[in-house]
């Protein structure tokens, strides 16, 4: 592993999803700490404009096409020597089932092939800069997943809850299974629940997930995009082993409870070789 980063050094956190919500929250918290982010976003008018805001470095990448993760990835290795923390918080909820160009299920796809896919291709950069990999997960892993290993694509059975649950759980599994593999060169992983946050990112969805999520009523309700990003900058300013344990599920900044199947190591590993060969790894 290369030299830690000098003590009080901005360090270099890659945020994806920041566009919008809670990643661009954190994105603001964090570069107002002195950090040095990088702003991730499918959009680019509203990517440009977070990072132009808070005086950041931007890269576009649409999670639906695999090949725009793969160029996101060498566009970041290109471009920063040390990536201290990487934040996968791209993802969605969505309505019918669709099937990218990349032949997968587009929830499945977006909210977790596409960290997967962009972490492993970033490992070693990873590894050598000691880095934290930060999975936005969500309390939907345990009260919506269906999750079966031999059905990741909702082929046989499919509802948009049920398969952003899935996903969900998937990143908390992923969280492990990195944690797991690699804990022992130095990258710490770690997954995390924002809180039911008032955003854009059921905008695709339909029924009462978009309901909840688009009308100014139950908005009301909502955590707002800075609670929950608060979160993120939580775990990505924190030093792992002291302010956040390594291979853990957080909520409210805490230790928490998540769907009782992430404890299966044997499942983390199937999903990691599953979704490997996926991605083509």
């Amino acid at each position: 592993m290369a030299d830690a980063a000098e003590a009080g050094a901005p360090r270099t956190i890659v945020i994806t999803g920041a566009s919008d919500g809670i990643g661009a929250a954190a994105a603001r918290q964090l570069q107002a700490a002195g950090e040095h982010v990088v702003v991730v976003g499918r959009n680019p008018e509203k990517t440009r404009r977070v990072a132009e805001e808070i005086g950041a470095p931007w890269h576009l990448a649409d999670y639906a096409q695999l090949g725009q993760v793969r160029d996101l990835a060498a566009a970041l290795r290109d471009s920063y020597p040390r990536i201290d923390v990487l934040a996968n918080n791209a993802g969605g909820i969505f309505g019918e089932r669709v099937v990218t160009e990349d032949g997968f299920e587009l929830t499945f796809q977006v909210n977790h092939l596409g960290g997967f896919l962009l972490t492993n291709l970033l490992r070693d950069r990873l590894v050598d800069s000691g880095a934290s990999v930060i999975q936005t997960s969500s309390v939907a892993a345990q009260r919506f997943a269906r999750f079966d290993i031999d059905d990741l694509q909702g082929k046989r059975r499919y509802t948009a809850g049920a398969a952003y649950g899935n996903a969900k759980l998937a990143n908390v599994l992923f969280t492990k299974e990195l944690h797991r593999r690699f804990s022992r060169d130095g990258l710490r992983a770690v997954a995390f629940h924002p809180g039911a946050v008032a955003t854009s990112f059921a905008g695709a969805s339909e029924g009462p997930w978009r309901f909840m999520y688009t009308n100014p009523v139950t908005k009301r309700l909502l955590t707002t995009p800075e609670q929950g990003g608060s979160r993120l900058t939580f775990l990505a300013a924190g030093t792992p082993g002291i302010d956040w344990r390594p291979g853990g599920y957080y909520s409210g900044n805490k230790p928490a409870r998540t769907n009782p199947l992430a404890a299966d190591p044997a499942l983390a590993r199937m999903l990691w070789e599953r979704s490997a060969e996926m991605v083509g790894l």
